[in-house]
This record gives structure tokens, C-alpha cells and sequence, in this order.
């Protein structure tokens, strides 16, 4: 689902060096900053990528795009895919190319400006891998996981990481040396740890005939607690994500005719009280799971809209992105209260995918695939507005470059 064509915008002669920590000294990044500061602000596709571009065109490789966007704060960030990590300093006005090689990311963290860990493949069909950087991103090493594939990963303190397979999960605290794996729940499809050390922690089980059950352990895995059950007849997987006292289940119902039927549950203290947030039935998937009312009978860039990503912000904001392939719209929902309430922003940007990184709880990055570009959006007053930061072009174009 995540098909971005992306060629990205060039840096003008003023911006010269971001501030991505590449070894550049701080009279050069400050210089440099204030230079990208006084130019204007660009949009579009500068040619940066280029000959990236025109390489994957002529061996009839996917056109560039975006598999994942991350910001650090609202002006300094990066976007990745499949072969490239670019970055910007100053908001998205300038960018600058800081890898193409092999890698096809397809997650990437940053919980600094130097050191940074990703799940990337080397080729689109091969095995994941799990890479780390110490220099912004220019350069990367692979990271031994004990023969485990990771689908996700977080970074929870310095060179503290958490990796998650399709049914379990693995901690180390020393970057990746050595792990150890969190005892889970049976039939575990998701999980999610907050604290450096992964003490505390959830994880969604499955239960043909019964639904999803969402367990809390504060004891890193060695007991667990049922603190929701879901009921559906036929559960196979979701999303967990946690930030302070907010958690938040996703759980999927059926797929069909391009329409997805999922349900988002949202709890604002730690999992004590829950709300049934999102209930999207549709005519091709079928029943959202769960029984009762929900604030909202779809979700972001309905009809039949896919899920994407959620960030969280602080103990009370929550964003979820989505697309969707039948109406060709993506956008936002968000909630600022930890799920007590919930509104869908109109879709108003053409596409079918999108992928979010909200810093702040109002400043927003919207990575967005159409069937006729990948664009870069954001927006500063909760995906009310958007901007258009930069553009690559579709894949005819790319292809018509050969």
C-alpha cells in the first residue's frame, strides 16, 4: 500500500549544509541555515534524486517513493524509500540528498539528529533487515536479530530498541549486541512497549469464535492482564500504539472491492476506561469488530478508507492517517482529548496512500501517493490546511525519462 513515486527538490545555492550532524562544524551549519533560512521557499521537484530517478527508469525498477517520513521536530526531518534518505532543516523548503545505494527502507528512527536505527530490504521481495546509522543517515550497518525479521521497531532510550515480529517481541539494550525475547501472550498479533527498559507493555491476541483480547504487562512480559476484548468472529491482526497514558488498538475486519472494515479503540488513562472510536463497516469488508457505538462509523478519507499510520503527541493528541484507492482522497483523523472525541478532517488532498509524522501537536508531514504523483505535504493547523513542500513525478513520467 505504501507506493510513493518520489523525486525530491534540489537545494538552492544558499543551502548548502543541513544540520542532519554529518560532521559539519557549527560555524558551518549555522551559516548555512541562515542561508537556507533567506531563500525562498521551495516547492515541486528541484531535481534532487535525479539520476536516481533515471536509473530505476532505465532498469525498469519502481519509480521513486516515499516508504516512510519522520520528524524530529517541526523543522528538522527526513523522508525515505526505496534506495534514498533526503533531509531538511528549515521546514521542508530545502532539501538535501543524504543517501542512495541499496537499501529499500521501509521504517526509520531517529531519536536524535546523528544516531538513527531502520528496517530496509535490499531488493523489493527480499528479507528485512535491521540497519543502523551514526552519521545522520549517510552510511549504515546491519545489525545482527538473533535470525528474527522485524515488521516494526522502537527506539525507546539510547541504544535501548524494541523489535516486533508478526506474533512477539524482542528487546536489547546495548543497540542491537544482543536481545532477549518478551514473553507474550498466545496468539499474539501485535505489541507495543513504552518504557527504556520494556517493562510495560501491550499486546493483541486473537480468538476465532471470541474477537481480540488487549493485554497490559508491567512486569516486561512476565505476567499480563486482559484489559479489553474486542468480540468478532474471525480476528487476524491489528495495530498497538502507546505514548504516556494514551493506548490505542486498531483492529481489522474484512477487505473487499478496495474497502477496508476495522475498528480504532482508544483508552485516555492507561487502559482503566476505553472508547469505541472508529467503527467502519463497509459492503466489501464487511462489520467493524466490536459491538456498541463508536464516536465516528468511518475513519479518515472514507469511502471504505484504508487505515495508515498513528502519532501520538503528549498524553491526549492522537492523529491517524488514511487513504482510500475507491474515493482517491487521504487525510487525517485526530483526537486531542486521549480518544474522548474524534473528528475526520475533510479529505480534500488527491491519493490513494498516505504516511504521517506529526512533532507537534498541530504541525503535521503528510507523505501522499496519487495515481499521478508522490508529494510531500504540511500543515500547521492540524490537517485543517496543507502545503505542498515538494513533488516527484508519476511513474509514466519516470519511464518516459528512459
Amino acid at each position: 500500500m505504501t507506493i510513493r513515486h518520489f523525486k525530491s527538490a534540489v537545494l538552492t545555492a544558499a543551502a548548502l549544509v543541513l544540520s542532519i550532524g554529518i560532521g559539519s562544524s557549527t560555524a558551518v551549519i549555522e551559516k548555512s541555515e541562515a542561508a537556507a533560512a533567506s531563500a525562498p521557499c521551495q516547492s515541486g521537484d528541484h531535481g534532487l534524486l535525479k539520476s536516481l530517478q533515471k536509473k530505476h527508469a532505465a532498469e525498469d525498477q519502481d519509480p521513486l517513493h516515499i516508504t516512510d517520513i519522520a520528524f524530529l521536530n517541526d523543522t528538522t526531518g527526513r523522508a525515505a524509500g526505496n534506495g534514498f534518505l533526503i533531509g531538511t532543516s528549515n521546514g521542508g523548503c530545502n532539501w538535501q540528498e543524504i543517501y542512495t545505494g541499496q537499501w529499500q527502507f521501509e521504517q526509520m528512527v531517529f531519536p536524535d539528529n546523528v544516531n538513527g536505527w531502520a528496517l530496509a530490504r535490499i531488493s523489493p521481495g527480499g528479507p528485512v533487515k535491521l540497519i543502523a546509522t551514526k552519521d545522520g543517515g549517510s552510511r549504515w550497518s546491519i545489525i545482527g536479530t538473533s535470525g528474527q525479521q522485524f515488521k516494526k521497531i522502537d527506539v525507546l532510550g539510547t541504544n535501548h530498541i524494541v523489535g516486533y515480529t508478526s506474533n512477539g517481541a524482542y528487546k536489547s539494550l546495548n543497540g542491537g549486541t544482543t536481545w532477549t525475547q518478551i514473553k507474550t501472550p498466545v496468539n499474539t498479533r501485535a505489541a507495543v512497549f513504552t518504557d527504556q527498559t520494556a517493562r510495560t507493555g501491550w499486546s493483541l491476541t486473537v480468538h476465532p469464535g471470541i474477537g481480540y483480547k488487549l493485554h497490559k504487562t508491567t512486569s516486561g512480559g512476565a505476567s499480563w492482564s486482559t484489559r479489553l476484548t474486542i468480540p468478532f468472529g474471525t480476528p487476524y491482526g491489528g495495530e498497538l500504539y502507546s505514548q504516556g497514558s494514551q493506548v490505542w488498538a486498531l483492529v481489522y475486519g474484512g477487505t473487499g472491492m478496495s474497502q477496508v472494515s476495522y475498528a480504532l479503540y482508544g483508552s485516555h488513562d492507561s487502559g482503566a476506561h476505553w472508547n469505541r472510536v472508529i467503527a467502519q463497516s463497509t459492503a466489501g469488508g464487511g462489520p467493524a469488530p466490536g459491538r456498541g457505538p463508536a464516536l465516528a462509523n468511518k475513519g479518515p478519507a472514507s469511502p471504505g478508507g484504508h487505515p495508515g499510520n498513528m502519532k501520538l503527541i503528549g498524553n491526549s493528541t492522537a492523529y491517524l492517517a488514511g487513504g482510500s484507492p475507491a474515493g482517491g482522497k487521504v487525510g487525517v483523523g485526530r483526537s486531542f482529548d486521549g480518544g474522548r472525541s474524534w473528528s475526520n478532517v475533510p479529505a480534500v488532498l488527491g491519493g490513494y496512500d498516505a504516511r504521517i509524522s506529526f512533532p507537534s501537536q498541530k504541525t503535521g508531514w503528510l507523505a501522499v501517493t496519487s495515481a499521478t504523483q508522490t508529494a510531500v505535504y504540511v500543515t500547521h493547523d492540524g490537517g485543517v490546511s496543507w502545503n505542498k513542500r515538494f513533488s516527484l513525478p508519476d511513474a509514466v513520467s519516470a519511464m518516459s525519462q528512459k
